[in-house]
């Protein structure tokens, strides 16, 4: 069973896979078109990244952006048990497929980690073991189950748990909290806001201003944050919150993040 540790990129353990198995579209957030199976033309023959030190001003933000849950390294060294695409060709297209759905796993084991370290939701603790145990039976899987897998029922009946799990914690804020899941926040004005406890799940805050918004024990499960503007905001216990989404916000040394998340160095 993966400890929190394995549920984070490794990719020198990795064959590159989110070089190679994602497609590329040319805008702000990369420099160029790539399909999916070709070689990003700054993959080295060791796997790494030739420019990985300046994706940002090379335009392949989206590159800094992403982050794939430790899923990379366990295809390659696990699943496919250490053979790459480039030593043998023949398992490039269901490694390269694989990848997406091992992603999604990872990202649920990630939450349910997190969920299971929580002592407001003890009562809870037992049925999110058990997801937790199903979610890493399905990763443990070969290739070809892995691929048949229905990733969106593991997803729902996860996300149910992760629900009561939201809801146990932020009541422990007092007063009424505010209800924002899924709402249009583009670009809105929200420095210094007030959103402890606050449900913003899948809400859209692309370009928002959050600078110096209490953030504290908000839901952000699944919360859109391209090139929100965190700086100075305090998202301590923050319930769900990914390095991808931290990644993709704006930030500065006074953002208060959750512990296991690492400041960005464009920040």
């Amino acid at each position: 069973m993966p400890e929190p540790a394995a549920l984070k990129a490794d990719c020198a353990n990795c064959f590159g896979l989110c070089c190679v198995a994602l497609t590329f579209t040319r805008s702000a957030d990369f420099a160029i078109d790539k399909a999916a199976g070709d070689p990003c033309h700054n993959l080295q023959p060791d796997f790494g990244c030739g420019i990985h030190d300046q994706l940002r001003p090379r335009g392949f933000s989206g590159c800094s952006v992403y982050d794939c849950f430790g899923a990379g390294q366990r295809i390659s060294q696990i699943t496919f048990g250490g053979r790459s695409w480039r030593d043998e060709p023949g398992t490039a297209r269901q490694m390269f497929a694989a990848l997406p759905v091992m992603r999604q796993l990872h990202e649920l084991l990630a939450y349910l980690t997190e969920a299971r370290s929580l002592d407001a939701a003890r009562e809870l603790h037992g049925d999110l073991e058990t997801a937790f145990e199903e979610t890493e039976r399905l990763a443990a899987s070969d290739p070809e189950t892995l691929l048949a897998i229905d990733v969106g029922e593991q997803r729902g009946r996860v996300n149910g748990l992760l629900l009561r799990t939201s809801e146990l914690v932020r009541t422990a804020v007092p007063g009424k909290k505010k209800d924002r899941r899924g709402a249009d926040l583009m670009g809105a004005k929200l420095k210094g806001a007030g959103l402890r406890g606050a449900n913003l799940r899948g809400a859209y805050l692309i370009a928002a201003d959050l600078r110096d918004a209490d953030l504290r024990l908000a839901d952000l499960i699944g919360a859109d944050f391209r090139d929100a503007d965190l700086r100075g905001a305090d998202l301590t216990g923050s319930l769900f919150l990914t390095q991808s989404q931290v990644n993709a916000a704006r930030g500065d040394a006074v953002t208060k993040l959750p512990p296991g998340l690492t400041r960005p160095s464009h920040w």
